[in-house]
């Protein structure tokens, strides 16, 4: 599966914006998608996730202001970001865990990540 995000830039606090990520494949099984982010000297962490489920999780530092979404139509996940804080500041990727089909099963459990993009928010 590949990936290609888009929608990083520079806002200012209080701001607001939205990450979209584009996934190709043929005969796999999307199982989840997520966005981490990586802040310089900070280890990636999970911002939210989605599994084909519907289950959706958070980070802490999150709730209330990001929204994750998934268009199955145009195999599009997004990542819509509000009241943005300088903290926010970090190269979001976006991730996708999948299994490979095979008639009428799926096989294994893989992932392929975006190339990351910057979000900047200013004080």
């Amino acid at each position: 599966v590949q990936l290609q995000a888009s929608g990083g830039g520079l806002v200012q606090a209080g701001g607001s914006l939205t990450l979209s990520c584009t996934y190709s494949g043929s005969n796999v099984r999307i199982n989840a998608i997520g966005w981490y982010r990586q802040a310089p000297g900070i280890q990636r962490e999970l911002v939210a996730s989605r599994s084909s489920g519907g289950d959706i999780n958070y980070a802490d530092s999150v709730k209330g202001r990001f929204t994750i979404s998934r268009d199955n139509a145009k195999n599009t996940a997004s990542l819509q970001m509000n009241s943005l804080k300088p903290e926010d500041t970090a190269v979001y990727y976006c991730n996708v865990k999948y299994s490979i089909r095979k008639g009428w099963d799926a096989y294994g459990n893989y992932e392929s990540w975006g190339q990351g993009t910057l979000v900047t928010v200013s004080s």
